[in-house]
């Protein structure tokens, strides 16, 4: 008998041996494939920098009378090709942009979750603490003051290159003094740093197919470099306009050259029709317009397609291929956002917050993973068609595998809409409510983080031995009345299951217009009115949120869309124009040749639309049944927590906003815990401080944080640790 136990033990082993050779054959298999994804990582890097370095010099060049000779002679050389000059100016000018989208998407793809995240603190350690803090410019960090250095260099370098060239040359048989001929040439090449401008007004607000996505940025935080370079973009435009006004006016010519629409060179009555059309959209996207007129703002900004337009038929082919990729990318991901909205889903269920905002909850596909950093867009037909709005996501996708929730506050009148839809679907005592159909974008991510998704990501990764994430928390949240701390509803599960070994969450609550009522926060959760559910009908489902594209599928639309372009502009070309003959461009007229590209744009369009719909139908019909993922689940409610010994270390204070800078006596001891105490309870460790509310707000924790870091400073050497800031765009 023991023989045999022993002979059963020894077989055991040799099997166990044959698994861990098994094994390790497969983790050398696992290693090798890990080295080709780091050495392909490198070189599609190295390529992405090499393309962006070298469309950066373009720019710096294009204004040198050495490249406009040597362009020349290229665009002559080009006529003869397949390509034309036309597709010699797309892939120079227009195309090194989509290649660091295509490149960089793809690289982005290759990283694991942890080569991700590592990234993403290395960028925001060093690029995201605020160097200048300013009542008008807000917060800027050092990264985003070294773009704006360059920028700027850049427009002072256009203007001096192009003056001094102008200046150099005989004055022209026009009549016109020289002191008119010096002013209407500055006039004329401000009209070229509106176009720089413009080249990158849009990338800022491209959502998904979006290139600030390459340094860890999404639309909602780089949306304000948008508003920088919409405003420059005006300013420069309404300068070149008005400077040749004046000079017409001066001549007396105005009557003659207003409506003139050339047959070949700049249309002037295109290029008024386009600055006219600039100033609408500009001057109703001023904040006392936009927060108090939000539908004439989202109307009037559609009238970007008219801008573009007669923007082309004004400056030429030529000129527009300089900012054509921003057109391109907006365009597709305009499409993309398009036909990922267009099947409707309903709302799962809503909660009715006293303090007069409700919690959507909506179905997600299980297998739809996002960052707490994200948000989604929403509209809901029954109150506007057109409407999108943006909401943070307020659950955690490791957390809820099969729903979706966002808290909306009523500010606005689409805002109270749907309060007052909400209301009145609790008000007439139907089980379930009739579904509120609701379209859905995103969600997109990351971005700025939102609290409370960011705190239930913190408090599920507390069990992972591997998670580097924060073990300590302070939330220090400022409300008008105490009914808004229902606003934290979602995370109550956070205050009432805290241990030794979890999150450690410590809550300061400011009520800023209200006289001392409670004492404690649990007195103040005795006195909370309950939170009132609605449950919809689930009927009414044509699908669950499945989420965007992924970056290999984005990339290759961008790609092909390119490349359709291309096509059709030369097949176009070659049948209209017969680029060929010299002369063909002096038969026809330009708007001609800005026709052919508007086609060839189109075409390109309706190719990508019908890629991405089969994309789409095929990723629907796969993997996503029209079944309704969702399992009704009902969490602790914050007027369940009196009971909680935690509850103690909470603080609440009244009639007093939170002072950062120290000159509130009732916020002082929350000041020296901040950046005094907590510092020292964190073995000098680094510590990040994530700010959403108002600009001043904002402002006072970024110089706080300024003054108080060292984050450039070696570890040895250090007195203080690193505050690392992030500014919040969207409330909680």
């Amino acid at each position: 008998m023991y023989v045999l136990s022993g002979l059963t033990t020894i077989g055991a082993l040799y099997k166990e041996i044959n698994l861990y050779k098994s094994y390790w054959k497969k983790l050398g298999r696992l290693e090798s494939t890990m080295k080709t994804t780091s050495a392909l990582q490198t070189v599609l890097k190295v390529l992405m920098i090499l393309i962006s370095a070298g469309w950066v010099c373009l720019w710096f060049l294009k204004p040198t009378e050495v490249w406009t000779k040597a362009w020349r002679k290229a665009e002559d050389g080009a006529r003869t090709t397949v390509l034309g000059y036309q597709g010699l100016d797309f892939l120079v000018y227009t195309f090194p942009v989509i290649a660091v989208v295509v490149t960089g998407f793809i690289s982005m793809h290759l990283h694991t979750k942890e080569q991700r995240s590592r990234q993403m603190r290395m960028s925001i350690t060093n690029l995201s603490n605020p160097v200048i803090v300013h009542s008008s410019l807000g917060t800027i960090s050092s990264s985003e003051l070294l773009a704006a250095v360059l920028f700027i260099i850049f427009l002072g370098w256009t203007v001096y290159a192009h003056i001094s060239t102008d200046f150099k040359k005989k004055m022209p048989e026009k009549g016109l003094h020289v002191w008119q001929y010096k002013f209407m040439r500055f006039g004329t090449r401000f009209g070229l740093l509106a176009e720089a401008c413009l080249a990158l007004l849009l990338l800022p607000v491209v959502r998904g197919v979006a290139i600030f996505r390459l340094i860890g940025m999404q639309f909602e935080a780089s949306v304000r470099y948008h508003v920088f370079l919409g405003t420059a973009m005006i300013f420069f435009a309404a300068l070149h306009g008005s400077s040749i006004l004046f000079i017409w006016g001066v001549k007396h010519q105005l009557q003659d050259k207003v409506w003139k629409w050339q047959k070949t060179g700049r249309v002037y009555l295109a290029g008024e029709i386009a600055l006219v059309t600039g100033l609408v959209i500009w001057v109703t996207s001023l904040p006392q317009i936009r927060r108090k007129k939000f539908e004439i703002f989202y109307y009037t900004h559609h009238l970007y397609a008219v801008f573009l337009v007669f923007f082309l038929f004004h400056t030429g082919d030529r000129h527009f291929y300089m900012v054509f990729s921003g057109v391109l990318l907006f365009a597709v991901d305009k499409l993309l956002r398009i036909i990922q909205s267009r099947p409707e889903t309903c709302l799962l269920s809503a909660r009715i917050f006293p303090c007069n905002a409700v919690e959507l909850t909506l179905s997600k596909h299980p297998r739809l993973k996002y960052t707490p950093t994200s948000v989604i867009f929403l509209r809901v037909p029954s109150i506007s068609k057109f409407q999108w709005h943006p909401f943070s996501i307020t659950s955690s996708s490791t957390v809820d595998d099969d729903k979706i929730s966002v808290i909306v506050k009523t500010e606005g009148w689409w805002t109270n809409s749907l309060y007052k839809i909400i209301l009145a679907a609790e008000d007439s005592g139907a089980y379930p409510v009739k579904g509120l159909p609701v379209s859905v974008e995103g969600p997109y991510g990351p971005a700025s983080m939102d609290f409370i998704s960011l705190l239930q990501e913190i408090h599920s990764a507390q069990n992972s031995k591997q998670s580097r994430l924060p073990t300590s928390v302070q939330l220090i949240y400022a409300i008008k009345k105490t009914q808004d701390i229902n606003l934290l509803n979602p995370m109550a599960h956070l205050f009432l299951n805290q241990s030794m070994n979890q999150l450690h969450l410590k809550v300061k609550l400011f009520v800023t217009q209200e006289e001392r009522s409670f004492t404690t926060v649990k007195e103040l959760l005795k006195a909370m009115p309950k939170v009132q559910t609605v449950n919809f009908d689930t009927k009414c489902f044509n699908s669950t949120i499945s989420g965007v594209e992924n970056l290999p599928c984005l990339a290759a639309v961008a790609g092909l869309s390119s490349i359709i372009f291309l096509v059709a502009l030369v097949f176009l070309n070659h049948i209209f124009l017969h680029p060929g003959k010299k002369t063909s461009d002096k038969k026809n007229p330009s708007w001609v040749t800005d026709l052919l590209l508007i086609c060839s744009f189109t075409i390109a369009a309706i190719c990508s639309t019908l890629t991405i719909a089969i994309i789409r139908w095929r990723k629907m019909s796969n993997g996503n049944p029209p079944s309704v993922y969702y399992k009704q689940s009902k969490g602790p409610e914050l007027s369940s927590l009196e009971a909680s010994s935690t509850l103690e270390e909470h603080e609440i204070h009244y009639g007093a906003r939170p002072d950062f800078e120290g000159r509130n006596l009732i916020f002082c001891e929350c000041v020296t815990d901040i950046f005094s105490k907590f510092p020292m309870q964190t073995g000098g460790s680094d510590i990040g401080v994530f700010v959403c509310g108002p600009e001043s707000m904002k402002e006072s924790v970024a110089s706080l944080c300024r003054r108080n870091s060292e984050c450039f400073t070696v570890s040895a050497k250090r007195r203080k640790p690193c505050f690392n800031f992030h500014s919040l765009n969207f409330s909680v």
